[in-house]
């Protein structure tokens, strides 16, 4: 037994020397060894108990004498067993440590795996990857705490489709769903991209890139541009079709400089850089408006804009042109308004003075109706209201009184009658409102990013559980809802998952 436990002791001297040879050769850190020497021993004895059992091995800093544990992960009771080597339900674990919680761990003496039984080469491997993967992550962490936003470097070479970009000793991943389409980038060709984030779980590169992104057109005119920089210029926000045509919108803090024609620079340096970095990309240059419908018709530049007719609730504006404008105003493919509506943030309808007449009165006759049957009144008590710009029940009950006493139509019995009737009819549809609730599904009630609002107003259009919003198409959904279509199509994605998962 002596032996044993000298022969022990001898190759626990002989593993703490191995520590530290590694540590100096490969200047890491002990902690760094110790954990791949640690992750070793738990691979082999993981090995020797086979299944999906969970080992800690835990070796001592200073001896070197090694314990080694099995453990359970915690689980909820109504979750179940995924991995039963491994997990132990919440009840179970109680009855041998009363005050445990869920996600805690429940670990069991064993016996340790000598060193020389994992062997060395399988040791070595499992200690030089950890090494590795301790050098990459420093190297990382140096690079990103620099604050660098656009990465430069060289393409390395292709990995399924992807362009691996190396700058120095640090990697980055360009997708091609991240790339400018029509762009043919090759191995050795110098390459910028704006820095999107580390993925920690990516295998190989972690920095993830864009050169597709509204963001690598900001970082740009960022560096081509010094008084961003400096705080007196803005770029408030950016749309792109990569290598296509862009949009920025630009706001100035001092008013002796120009917003726009300094993003432009002289004989349009500055735009010109910009687009010859991104294959050839167009940019409009907008000036950003407090007054939304302002910089919805600076957007849709170089078309010219009648009129606008705004929505709040929808967060919509309909654009009126002409027959001339209309083709500009809309662009090849709906381009121009598409870009236009992702700039500002809003539902962007374009249509002729025709058209927008045809669904003024369309409106106008809605509301008309509704007036004649919600406030029981006739036709021309409803036209006079709507001619004084009231389109809702909510603004018949409770816009200021004094407000309505200035329609010289009505006296302010008849008023106050209007009032009250409005105020009867909206009761009598909240209530109506809250029964077709009631009859929602709960899987619908409880669909992430559904607000009360939402619910309330999917149920006035017979959506009642998560496959009838599954079903629905974007404009439908907008149509109901009056979302953009981002937050839309995200909706009815969401709504699609259990489609897919089962």
């Amino acid at each position: 037994m002596k032996v044993e436990e000298r022969r022990s002791e001898a190759m626990n001297r002989e593993m703490l020397m191995l520590v530290d040879a590694i540590s100096r050769e490969k200047s890491v850190e002990r902690d760094v060894v110790f954990g791949a020497v640690e992750a070793a021993l738990a691979q082999a004895t993981k090995k020797l108990h086979g299944g999906e059992v969970d080992i800690r091995v835990a070796v001592d800093r200073d001896t070197g004498d090694y314990e080694t544990f099995r453990r359970w992960h915690v689980v909820p009771d109504e979750a179940g067993l995924q991995i039963p080597d491994a997990e132990i339900l919440l009840f179970e674990a109680k009855e041998q440590i009363p005050d445990i919680e869920v996600d805690d761990h429940i670990e069991e003496p064993i016996d340790s795996v000598p060193i020389g039984r994992i062997g060395a080469q399988a040791a070595k491997q499992v200690i030089l990857q950890k090494i590795r993967d301790a050098e990459r992550e420093q190297l990382l962490n140096d690079f990103m705490s620099r604050g660098d936003k656009i990465f430069v470097g060289t393409v390395k070479r292709a990995d399924k489709g992807d362009l691996i970009v190396e700058s120095g000793r640090v990697e980055g991943r360009l997708k091609r769903s991240e790339m400018i389409a029509k762009e043919n980038l090759r191995t050795g060709d110098r390459v910028r991209a704006v820095i999107l984030g580390v993925d920690p779980t990516a295998r190989g590169a972690q920095i993830m890139l864009s050169r597709s992104a509204p963001q690598f057109m900001m970082e740009l005119f960022a560096q081509e541009v010094p008084e961003i920089e400096q705080g007196l210029l803005e770029i408030k926000s950016c749309a792109r079709d990569a290598g296509s045509r862009a949009k920025i919108a630009v706001q100035s803090h001092d008013k002796r400089v120009d917003p726009i024609g300094t993003c432009v620079g002289v004989r349009g340096s500055r735009v010109n850089a910009v687009t010859n970095e991104l294959a050839g990309e167009r940019v409009d240059i907008v000036l950003w408006s407090e007054d939304p419908a302002q910089f919805v018709i600076g957007a849709l530049a170089p078309a010219n804009v009648q009129s606008i007719v705004v929505d709040e609730e929808k967060h919509a504006m309909d654009v009126v042109v002409d027959e001339e404008n209309l083709a500009i105003a809309i662009g090849r493919g709906g381009q121009n308004v598409r870009l236009a509506s992702e700039l500002t943030g809003w539902r962007i309808n374009i249509m002729t003075a025709e058209e927008s007449a045809s669904k003024q009165a369309q409106e106008s006759d809605s509301v008309r109706k509704l007036f004649v049957e919600k406030l029981d009144v006739d036709e021309e008590v409803a036209n006079i209201l709507i001619a004084e710009g009231f389109n809702s029940l909510e603004e018949i009950a409770y816009v200021p009184l004094q407000e309505m006493l200035e329609i010289e139509s009505f006296d302010e019995d008849t008023i106050n009658e209007l009032r009250t009737r409005a105020k009867d009819a909206l009761l009598t549809m909240e209530i109506a409102r809250e029964e077709r609730v009631e009859e929602v599904s709960q899987d619908l009630k409880d669909l992430e990013g559904l607000t009360p609002e939402l619910i309330g107003k999917l149920a006035e259009g017979g959506v009642n559980t998560r496959d009838d919003l599954a079903d629905l198409a974007v404009d439908e959904l907008q149509e109901l809802t009056g979302l953009a279509d981002e937050p839309a199509k995200t909706l009815i994605m969401k709504a699609r998952e259990h489609w897919f998962s089962t």
